[in-house]
Order: C-alpha cells, then structure tokens, then sequence
C-alpha cells in the first residue's frame, strides 16, 4: 500500500541506525528482507519495536552455500543495507563488487559511523563519538557541565539511518534513469554534520557563540527553555517570534517591564529567575489549560508514558497500538499510498523457507540447504 509498495531490500542484521533505516524503509511500504546469523536463529523479541515489519532468513555466511544463498536473493533486490565495519562484507565474498556484478541495478546502502574511508574508519565508535567529531556535541547541555548527550537520536537516527534512509531513496529515483546501481556511503559524523548546518551558517555571522548556554536555542534564553512546574513536571516554553511573546506574556499574566526587551542576552538569567518562580505556582497541567491553546508556544514536558495519551497526538495517531503493543506510527504521512506497519518483529529466522520459496528457490533447493544445515532447523 506504502509509496515504496514493489521494492525489495535485503537487510544484513545489525544494531542502531541501519535497522532503523530499514523500519523506515518497510513502513513506506517495501518489502525488507532480513538476514540474521544461522547460530542466532529463534532469538529476538517481538517487543523490539525498530524491527517490525520485516520477514527474517537465517543464513551462514561464512559458508559457501550461504553466501551463494544471499547472493542469489541479491539478484531480485532493489537494494541491500548493511551496517557492519568497512571491509567486512568484502572479507565476507559480500561487497559491492560481488554484489553489484549479481545485480547491476543493486543499491548497496552502508551504515556506519566514520565513514568507508578517513582515518577513523575502522575504529570502534558510538553516536556520542560521532556528534563529538562534527561539532553538535559542543553545543548541548549546560554552561557549567560538561556536554549532555542528546539520548542517540542525532547520531544514530537522525544523522544516521534517516540519512541512509534518504540516499537509499534518491539512489532508487536516480536507478530509473541509468540503469545503474551504486554504493550509498552514509556516515554519522556527516550527517550529525549536516544536521548542524544553520549553526554553522549562524556562527559565520556572529550570530551564535561555542560556548554552551549562551545562545538563544540552546536554553540561555528565558523565553527557549524548560521550567519545573508546582507539581515537578515541566513545560517546554518557545515564544521566539516578538509576535508570539507578546502572546506569552499576555497570558501569563507578565505586566514587569524587564520582559519588554527580550533579546537583551543580559537580562536572559534574571527573567529566566523569574520565570522559575511564576512556574512554580501553578501545576504543569494548570498551565497548559492556560497556555497551550494559544499561540504562545508552551506545551507539557511527556514521559514515554504520557505522549501517546495527550489530545493532539491521539487525534493525529500519532502512536498506534499494533499487536497490542503502543509505539510511534509510520511517518511521514501521504495522501493516496498510506504507510503501514506490515508485520510485527521477527524472531531470527522465522520466515527462512518461505522467503526462499517466494524469491525463486525450488523445493528441492531448499531442502538441500535444510539438509546441509544451512538452514535453521523446524
């Protein structure tokens, strides 16, 4: 039904970004295919939400017929994601040479953290290595800590799978053209890099400074922040717009003539006192019957608990209950080719026979690779 209904990508198992590119990928609607060891085969849990929607084969593929077996699957694909070292799927018989002369229209989509080349690229990394080397570390947390690591979203998904998720997809446009298929390099320091670009843009024109807590998106300012309400819960407050705070301002009830300045660095620590005394009047839920209906840009600060349960999000779906389990709904969203959750996750190789059989395998092929132990065992 999704947008990408007709495309077929293999997925070689992983951790972190790479399977959450090919969550994407599934979402919107193409088939994906996941291989997992043979020795893992029976192993994973259905409550692991970033490996829904796909079929799993288990398959050796430090084995000739394993090898084989995936290469032949390779041939009917539209692209393939990996997200192992550089140079292990080449040690592997695996790479793109191999690959791509199976299928010369192959996507080969990898996902790493430095890069397939530089001098970092075999190291051993994490998100917070990665958003260190580009610079957005630097700027988060506050002035007088040292800096606060935003969970893994910048690394990992946003400047990771979601950027492999975009040149899988651009790499699928361009195919229809040349006939041609092509290596997608994603790297997490380039796409935390490229996240960061406004900053950049920002910093050029003296417009944001490298020290932490002193700009106004990074929590200096009172009027971008969070505040502890009466009841310990917290709201995100965001006026930035002159239009919008006067809003703000208005609503809460604000008269003090020390707010009229409000891109006067100087006085942010002072109204930001300020401000932490007014929010602590009231509980967080008073204040947003007050505030969040308006245009002055504050909304409740949710746990994981929370957010699936607030108005706006369940009036948009934005959390669905699939297999009785709560989590995020496909996105973004389209008018004509709905995207869909397809199946929930698999267990290592679940689907491994009916996968060969519905990509070409014959029966007696299949119970050749069964007999070799090529195959996880019924």
């Amino acid at each position: 039904m999704g947008p990408l209904a007709g495309i077929r990508v293999i997925e070689i198992a992983g951790i972190g970004p790479a399977p959450f590119c090919a969550m994407m990928l599934s979402d919107l609607g193409a088939e994906v295919i996941r291989v997992d060891r043979l020795d893992k085969a029976g192993s994973g849990s259905k409550l692991d939400v970033v490996n829904r929607g796909r079929r799993s084969i288990a398959l050796n593929l430090k084995s000739a017929a394993g090898r084989e077996t995936l290469l032949r699957l390779i041939e009917r694909a539209d692209g393939l994601l990996e997200g192992f070292r550089p140079g292990v799927m080449e040690r592997l018989g695996l790479g793109p040479d191999e690959c791509l002369a199976r299928n010369s229209k192959l996507i080969f989509g990898r996902m790493t953290g430095w890069g397939q080349s530089g001098p970092l690229a075999e190291r051993a990394g994490h998100d917070i290595n990665y958003i260190a080397l580009s610079g957005a570390l630097h700027s988060m947390g506050n002035a007088d800590r040292p800096p606060s690591p935003p969970l893994n979203l910048v690394g990992d998904y946003g400047g990771g799978g979601m950027l492999l998720a975009v040149g899988m997809l651009a790499a699928l446009l361009e195919v229809k053209n040349s006939n041609k298929g092509q290596v997608v390099d994603a790297a997490m320091v380039d796409g935390s890099a490229l996240l960061m670009s406004v900053f950049y843009g920002m910093k050029a024109t003296s417009r944001w400074c490298d020290e932490r807590e002193s700009n106004f998106l990074d929590g200096a300012a009172h009027f971008y922040r969070s505040y502890e309400c009466e009841d310990g819960k917290f709201l995100a407050v965001g006026p930035l717009e002159p239009r919008f705070y006067k809003i703000f301002l208005k609503k809460c009830g604000i008269v003090d003539e020390s707010f009229s300045n409000q891109l006067d660095a100087g006085a942010w620590p002072e109204l930001s006192k300020k401000l932490e005394q007014l929010f602590k009047t009231k509980p967080r839920d008073k204040w947003c019957e007050l505030l969040e209906s308006t245009d002055a840009c504050v909304t409740p600060v949710l746990d994981l608990e929370e957010a699936p349960l607030h108005s706006h999000n369940r009036a948009r779906q934005t959390f669905v209950t699939y297999e009785e389990l709560v989590q995020p709904a496909p996105a973004p969203r389209f008018s004509r080719t709905k995207a869909a959750i397809q199946s929930p996750p698999p267990v290592a190789g679940e689907h491994s026979e009916y996968v060969l059989r519905d990509w070409g395998f014959t029966r007696d092929e299949i119970d050749a690779l069964g007999s070799a132990d090529e195959l996880p065992k019924k």
